[in-house]
């Protein structure tokens, strides 16, 4: 893969998890699903994330996940990450 391939995947990936950022956020019993589940299992909660990435056809990893939801700028999802951190 070159270097350029390797950036373009790297894009998409992370157009992937903000599209699906974005679903989710507009969803707010998902949301809240999610949320009330990342504080019991917070593995769990990333791993229901990949999966509804999948099931949307933006397949995401866990670590790109977590880097694009480090990279955001809202309180509620700095609270989540912050009662999630043990998972994450």
């Amino acid at each position: 893969m070159t270097s350029n391939a390797t950036d373009n995947a790297t894009d998409n990936a992370a157009d992937n998890a903000a599209e699906l950022y974005g679903r989710i956020s507009n969803d707010v019993e998902l949301t809240q699903s999610l949320f009330r589940q990342a504080l019991q299992d917070p593995s769990g909660a990333l791993r229901r994330i990949v999966a509804l990435g999948e099931q949307e056809g933006l397949p995401v990893s866990p670590e790109e996940v977590k880097a694009h939801l480090a990279g955001l700028d809202d309180g509620a999802t700095k609270q989540w990450l912050i009662k999630a951190r043990g998972g994450l």
